[in-house]
């Protein structure tokens, strides 16, 4: 039978587009089957040996071009964008699964299904960009979001606290504003596609908490400190932005307490 693991490295290192989705469905069919391993063998490849398809060209946010909504070419760049989000973040979750060996089956299992939701956003999203004559790697898409999954390559809590805890918990601020604006826009269809992501992405913060939480226990590590101290460590304080959304952010496992200090540490 199949390793998880061997499905993570041809994902992370040997796919097209096409072949990623294929074969993330795939994984996730044979998990619920009961047809997937999870022994593992082989060694782990360096981060830096994933591979990524040769479009879209990266940037750094900060060279990204500003669009407006309210134009057939900004809406597209939109959507782009969204999708590279998406996409980036299939890889995040087979790179949690590939890179963190030892652990329990079921975090392998709960990071395949967000996978596997993240390729089915992914396939929505580009789904609106072909009916607009457009293809995902079109337009440049920025590279901060892989950024961060290779600064946190060497240990899990990081990896958890940063990834889902802190960039994906951004989405839950950010989202609902959007889903308003496009429902003043009267755009059904956009404000279905974000509605899915975003019920989805409140699930894949929540195992984000859940494992943040149970790995941080198995350490003797409190994790709520820890967490604090991570954020001040890699954000230098600095880049934390306010404007949280309570109640997505409590249904997705953070703490009223966390919620506080979060709101006092941010500009």
């Amino acid at each position: 039978m199949p390793t998880i693991f061997d499905y993570a490295q041809t994902c992370l290192h040997e796919s097209t587009v096409e072949e990623l989705l294929r074969l993330t469905h795939q994984a996730q069919q044979y998990a619920q089957a009961g047809t997937l391993t999870f022994d593992s063998l082989d060694t782990v490849r360096p981060i830096e040996q994933v591979k990524f398809p040769d479009r879209p060209l990266l940037l750094a946010p900060r060279e990204m071009p500003r669009r407006k909504l309210t134009t057939p070419a900004g809406l597209a760049a939109f959507f782009h964008a969204i999708a590279h989000v998406e996409f980036v973040a299939i890889y995040l979750a087979w790179d949690i699964i590939y890179r963190f060996r030892g652990l329990p089956d079921e975090f392998y299992r709960d990071w395949l299904r967000v996978a596997d939701e993240e390729a089915q956003h992914f396939s929505l999203l580009r789904a609106r960009l072909n009916a607009a004559n457009m293809d995902y790697g079109t337009l440049p898409a920025h590279s901060g979001l892989w950024d961060l999954a290779q600064d946190t390559s060497h240990d899990v809590l990081i990896r958890l606290a940063l990834v889902p805890r802190c960039m994906e918990a951004h989405g839950l601020d950010v989202t609902p504003p959007l889903i308003e604006k496009f429902q003043q826009l009267g755009d059904d269809d956009a404000v279905s596609i974000l509605t899915r992501i975003l019920t989805d992405e409140i699930g894949h913060v929540a195992l984000g908490s859940k494992w943040f939480k149970a790995l941080c226990k198995k350490q003797n590590v409190e994790s709520e400190s820890y967490y604090q101290t991570l954020l001040l460590t890699y954000y230098k304080g600095g880049a934390l932005k306010s404007g949280f959304n309570q109640e997505l952010r409590l249904a997705a496992g953070f703490s009223q307490s966390e919620l506080e200090w979060l709101e006092t540490h941010s500009h």
